[in-house]
């Protein structure tokens, strides 16, 4: 009677103790969808220490995204490598990001394509379109275009949009497919409907340059307006574009300055040389030849040497010592970041 009693006991311990762990998980969940990380952390973190993967998983996600706490690479993939090291999907996508990135760890493609592989052999779409990036770029692996549209194409078949947009690129540009222009405009819509800004902006593009579809600029603009809203630099200079010459809107050199602003204080190099322009003949602002030489200076330096020439033209124009003031100004705003420049 005695050992009947014990038993009964254990039972109900181990019965309670699951019961609680299913209870705490559950709450911490909900503070975590509610926003309440630093509750979420507290909650997660006893489970996970006991071995629980889903709250590895997530405790490894809340370090990484820097919420609830100070945000530390290093203790995300501590955790994610435990949850993934025992078949947690989302575990092994999210550590493959961080070895593919280089982030609280060197960076490892052959690792990265180790844990996307485990994940995306169970159909998780994240870790296909991961994958298949890697085979597209030949990071870490040897270049395989049909690799990687094999993989596009399985996340693709899913609706992710990321893959819509990748296969799009494919059918764009003919790699690993034969080129086809419609293929592409249909992948890029199906993406770009889902709201994906790249996506966006590669229809827009089709549509103004008359790739595939007759020449639209009505739709371009439409398209990279979207784009231009979600932050896309290249929607914002390429629409900058559009309002320069009348393209699809009326012509207004006011918004082509606006857009061109916005993306050159992204880096942009084709956006800055274009600031450079506008601040060289007056169009949108007041005409300013120190202002126009520090944009050109600041495009050539990120790559688009058309802005060399540009620099050379306004130079003439321009004193020796305020093309030692427009230099400085450029030195001062690359500091910066772009800043306030």
């Amino acid at each position: 009677m005695k050992k009947l009693i014990t038993v009964l006991l254990a039972c109900l311990i181990v019965g309670a103790s699951t019961i609680c762990i299913a209870d705490t998980l559950d709450d911490a969940n909900e503070a975590y969808i509610k926003g309440n990380y630093e509750l979420a952390i507290k909650l997660f973190k006893p489970l996970a220490l006991s071995g629980n993967t889903e709250a590895q998983s997530s405790l490894g996600s809340l370090y990484e995204m820097g919420q609830g706490t100070k945000q530390n690479y290093a203790e995300a993939i501590k955790w994610y490598k435990l949850a993934a090291e025992k078949g947690d999907t989302e575990a092994q996508v999210s550590l493959g990001g961080l070895y593919d990135l280089g982030r609280g760890v060197k960076q490892n493609y052959t690792e990265a394509i180790k844990w996307y592989k485990l994940a995306a052999d169970k159909g998780d779409t994240e870790a296909q379109v991961s994958l298949g990036v890697l085979y597209d770029s030949g990071n870490g692996i040897k270049q395989n275009y049909a690799e990687a549209m094999k993989l596009y194409k399985l996340a693709a078949d899913k609706g992710n949009e990321l893959a819509l947009s990748n296969l799009g690129v494919m059918y764009d540009l003919g790699r690993g497919a034969k080129q086809s222009y419609a293929e592409a405009m249909k992948l890029y819509k199906l993406a770009a409907d889902k709201g994906y800004a790249e996506a966006q902006y590669n229809l827009a593009t089709m549509y103004f340059k008359a790739k595939g579809v007759a020449q639209n600029y009505s739709e371009a603009v439409k398209w990279y307006k979207l784009a231009a809203a979600q932050g896309l630099t290249e929607a914002e200079q390429d629409l900058g574009v559009c309002y320069y010459i009348g393209r699809g809107v009326t012509q207004s050199y006011d918004e082509a300055f606006r857009l061109y602003q916005l993306a050159a204080f992204k880096g942009n190099p084709n956006a800055q040389s274009n600031v450079g322009n506008s601040y060289y003949y007056g169009e949108g602002v007041k005409q300013d030849f120190i202002k126009a030489y520090m944009w050109f200076e600041l495009s050539v330096g990120n790559g688009y040497l058309r802005s060399a020439q540009y620099k050379l033209d306004v130079a003439k124009k321009m004193t020796a010592q305020q093309i030692v003031e427009a230099q400085k100004l450029a030195k001062e705003c690359l500091a910066k970041n772009y800043r306030s420049c």
